[in-house]
């Protein structure tokens, strides 16, 4: 158990796709707003998975055990969420 904990817990220090601008593209304008724009899509397909968590009419959505879906959210906080995409897998 306690190996399967550590191998799923996201550390406090690990970063996402999308989360944080690297310092040398920042000073370049034209990749700055790609990388906005490409952070602003992310966060409304944060927003997308959200709402269809919520939505009632959608499938598995209703009874007894029914968990939010949250595996492919963006974005995550440290510890064990089953949230947020790695920027990469060789951390």
């Amino acid at each position: 158990m306690a190996l399967l904990d550590v191998l799923s817990n996201h550390s406090p220090d690990e970063e996402y796709i999308g989360g944080n601008v690297e310092s040398s593209w920042a000073e370049n304008p034209v990749i700055n707003a790609a990388f906005e724009r490409f952070n602003g899509n992310l966060k409304k397909l944060e927003g997308i998975i959200d709402e269809r968590n919520t939505n009632m009419k959608l499938k598995n959505r209703v009874g007894a055990g029914v968990v939010p879906y949250e595996l492919l959210k963006p974005f995550s906080e440290s510890g064990v969420t089953g949230k947020g995409v790695p920027n990469s897998i060789s951390n």
